[in-house]
């Protein structure tokens, strides 16, 4: 009986730390760029970046360098299918946490104004290009007016 539950106690935790953090890596085509993305505290780039999962929020960011206008945005998440499935299996209630996380490359255009991202180095570049109601929520949480 105790080994079962050492085993039930040991896949729950497992469970439960798997999936809810992924690092994403930042860079951008201009060598003079930052990039600061709310929830975190850096804004050199390249770096790598452990982020959390989420279901219900977003990650703001913006995108500066000397001489240009900000680029302002809503980074691009993937719908974390896994995450689902083992919250179906082992726990429920964590579906309403970790449903989306972030790609694990991102690679910011301040030019052309957009952000490429990708799950894995092998995979092509999808690009985004913020649109009207992300740039404002962006520039409301970085109190931009």
């Amino acid at each position: 009986m105790t080994h079962r539950i050492a085993w039930f106690a040991l896949l729950l935790a497992a469970t439960l730390s798997s999936g809810c953090t992924t690092t994403a890596n930042f860079a951008a085509l201009q060598a003079d760029a930052a990039v600061e993305v709310k929830q975190t505290a850096q804004s050199n780039v390249p770096r790598a970046e452990v982020m959390h999962a989420t279901t219900f929020g977003n990650y703001e960011f913006r995108a500066t360098r000397p001489g240009a206008q900000p680029l302002y945005g809503r980074l691009p998440l993937r719908f974390a299918g896994g995450n689902l499935a083992l919250d179906i299996l082992f726990f429920a209630p964590a579906i309403f946490l970790n449903i989306r996380e972030p790609f694990a490359f991102y690679e910011f255009d301040l030019d052309q104004r957009a952000v490429r991202f990708r799950s894995a180095e092998k995979d092509g570049w999808q690009t985004y290009q913020p649109n009207d109601v992300d740039v404002a929520k962006a520039k409301q949480v970085f109190a931009v007016h």
